[in-house]
């Protein structure tokens, strides 16, 4: 087995590298932009920008392949880069992996943080190389105005410390479209928090984060082991009930699925139109889910706030009445 790496924590001072390897940083507003790097620099981060990370080459709204390579190499090439934060989702990072200098990565160990189509990065580098990513925000995230508290004492949390932090979910959450009005925001208190479907203990190493990315990987040899996992399955807005079930029996289908030690799911986006009683019924139908601890509703994923975890990171989890979720090493 691979030896993990833990990159160095990143404190008062570190220097921040902005990229964008999915979706162009170009979708993003000046607003957003000016408020996300005046939120990280009053964390007292340095905040710069890779070349290409607003560039928008492509019918698919990306920068092309050779220069979305070009500024993630750079990132972790430059000893003055302490951390690379991804500007935001999109879908298409996976044509990056045939590219990646593994080696170069591997020798010059550093925290890379975002979500949803990051999936398919944080996987693939902790299965390529052992170094330890984070599911977390995106630079773009720490432009909201309000709700962001959880998910950024959760992001400090995971890289500022060896310390090991538990779970916990947050007082309310949003649904909605926050980027285009931050001055009409719902937040809707979090009563139905941590829904235990399979009762249980376990621990191990936690991988996977958004479900479709994550299937994208299934069957390459960027395909990270499932082999004593906890396994995180979020989900964005397209996605329904039908296809989460698709893509949880790819996942079911693998050889070395019988490795999972739990499974941890986050909160279903609204137009999802996914309710609890549809989730446990469709867990609860798969013989090959019996007996393996499993929690839902976790803050994870696309609605806000989010909990950072740590891909490639130690997790412990107990539930029964309860719910604890333990970041161990991260």
């Amino acid at each position: 087995m691979m030896d993990v790496i833990v990159p160095a924590r990143i404190g008062s001072g570190a220097h921040l590298r902005i990229i964008a390897p999915s979706r162009s940083g170009s979708v993003l507003s000046d607003d957003t932009i000016a408020r996300a790097t005046e939120r990280l620099e009053s964390e007292g981060f340095r905040v710069s920008f890779g070349e290409h990370w607003k560039d928008n080459d492509t019918v698919l709204g990306t920068a092309t392949i050779e220069d979305r390579i070009k500024d993630l190499h750079e990132a972790f090439l430059d000893p003055d880069i302490d951390g690379v934060l991804t500007a935001i989702g999109g879908y298409n990072s996976n044509q990056l992996l045939e590219y990646i200098d593994y080696e170069l990565l591997q020798q010059h160990p550093k925290v890379l943080c975002g979500f949803s189509d990051i999936t398919v990065l944080s996987n693939a580098i902790f299965a390529r190389t052992g170094l330890v990513t984070y599911i977390g925000p995106h630079f773009s995230s720490w432009a909201m105005h309000e709700g962001f508290e959880y998910s950024r004492d959760y992001f400090l949390k995971a890289v500022q410390t060896d310390e090991p932090y538990s779970i916990k979910p947050s007082k309310s959450w949003s649904n909605d479209r926050w980027f285009i009005n931050q001055n009409d925001r719902v937040f809707i208190p979090n009563d139905d928090a941590e829904i235990v479907i399979n009762k249980g203990s376990a621990t191990g190493i936690i991988v996977g984060g958004n479900i479709s990315s994550l299937c994208g990987l299934m069957g390459t040899k960027f395909k990270p082991s499932l082999q004593d996992s906890i396994l995180l399955l979020e989900q964005g807005d397209e996605t329904n009930l039908r296809m989460f079930d698709a893509d949880l029996e790819t996942l079911i289908q693998q050889n070395d699925f019988s490795g999972v030690k739990a499974i941890i799911i986050g909160r279903f986006p609204d137009a999802s139109s996914v309710t609890t009683d549809m989730l446990v019924q469709t867990i609860t139908s798969k013989k090959a889910l019996k007996g393996i601890p499993i929690v839902a509703n976790i803050n994870l994923g696309h609605t806000t706030p989010i909990a950072t975890f740590a891909i490639g990171g130690k997790c412990d989890i107990h539930m029964s009445t309860s719910v604890e979720i333990r970041m161990i090493s991260h």
